[in-house]
């Protein structure tokens, strides 16, 4: 009797082998020939003086006709000297600074791209850095399959300690599960930190970013157009395409960090979301619950030790995948560690999203009001 609960672990299982498995042949994009597009890069920033500097000399770097493309970035109220750094052209020949009209990202971003000037919009954040090609492969990329959306690869930056080596492990299983089902034709997943869709597909569906959450301009993005059966999403596998972003350097801001992400999950509606969500949710009680039962009762051991390893073998083979693809295959030496901490990490992230709800900022404007401005 105490293995039947156990079978819940089967679903989580099947899905995550799927998902390894679109995985495996992932064909690597090279620019053909030289893009002509106009392409506008959004960024929405706060209290970013220390880091957008080096976003912008990354985007100055460009391999890009400096007159094709454009860099808006849009102040979201912030308190230190951000509006006086974007002030400078860092040699960006077209360059804008816009005041957000409301407060938080999603009215940012909507203030932004609605200025935008490029039919093919790019966002990513300020503490990003890219390579000088990274323009130039996604308006390749584009101008060669015209999709709506264009999901691409994100690294974080190498970090000390174990919390560093997790963060990183940890986004590399997104990156992986990201990647998977977007090449299956059924993406669940994308980042804002690196993302790009024409103007006209956002500005139709912008009406559907939730803008009562605090987070999720990325996702939501994604979720609305999938329910269009003409759209098109797709994954651009480039090492050019990538962009590097810093991960929270403390354990307060890890957990408040991923709260946010979590705190979005209540107001998906796509069924493919809701279902991975809900069996990985199952996968992680199990394995809780079935070690706190093997320290009580050492029969229950054999079915801990058969759970931890239907659940490791998925995990183990995207990560081994997506490290590789990523070039950062010494990570895996912490698998076998971080597999053990995940689940009571995940339940420790879920508990202070209970705990220390993050306020909305109120008194924002409307979508309406911000796209009329």
């Amino acid at each position: 009797m105490q293995w039947l609960p156990a079978i819940l672990i089967l679903p989580y299982f099947i899905i995550l082998l799927r998902t390894y498995k679109n995985l495996l042949h992932p064909v690597n994009y090279h620019v053909s020939s030289d893009p002509e597009i106009f392409v506008s890069v959004v960024v929405a920033c706060r209290n970013e003086e220390k880091r957008l500097p080096a976003l912008l000399e990354s985007l100055a770097l460009q391999n890009y006709p400096k007159s094709l493309f454009e860099v808006i970035i849009i102040d979201d109220n912030s308190s230190d000297k951000t509006s006086e750094i974007t002030r400078l052209s860092y040699g960006i020949e077209n360059i804008y600074t816009i005041n957000n009209i409301g407060k938080g990202k999603k009215l940012a971003l909507r203030t932004g791209i609605s200025a935008a000037q490029g039919n093919l919009i790019i966002t990513t954040d300020a503490d990003c850095m890219m390579g000088k090609n990274w323009i130039k492969t996604i308006a390749s990329y584009y101008e060669t399959y015209k999709p709506d959306l264009i999901i691409c690869p994100v690294k974080i930056k190498p970090s000390a300690g174990f919390l560093g080596k997790f963060s990183e492990l940890e986004f590399m299983s997104l990156q992986g599960i990201t990647a998977g089902t977007a090449l299956s034709g059924e993406a669940i997943m994308c980042n804002g930190a690196n993302l790009a869709f024409t103007r006209q597909a956002y500005l139709s569906h912008s009406k559907n970013m939730h803008y009562e959450i605090n987070s999720g301009d990325d996702i939501f993005l994604l979720h609305s157009l999938k329910k269009e059966p003409q759209s098109k999403i797709s994954w651009l596998e480039s090492q050019d395409a990538l962009v590097d972003t810093e991960s929270p350097s403390t354990l307060k801001m890890f957990l408040k960090q991923r709260s946010r992400w979590i705190s979005k999950g209540k107001a998906y509606n796509d069924i493919q979301t809701i279902i991975l969500g809900i069996v990985t949710f199952v996968a992680i009680l199990l394995q809780v619950s079935y070690m706190i039962a093997a320290v009580i009762a050492p029969s229950f051991i054999g079915v801990f030790l058969t759970l931890l390893i239907l659940k490791s073998i998925p995990d183990f083979l995207i990560l081994l995948n997506t490290t590789a693809r990523y070039g950062n295959k010494k990570l895996m030496k912490w698998f076998l560690a971080s597999q053990i901490i995940y689940p009571f990490y995940v339940l420790s992230v879920v508990f202070y999203s209970l705990i220390f709800r993050e306020k909305w900022r109120i008194n924002s404007p409307s979508p309406k009001e911000t796209l009329s401005s």
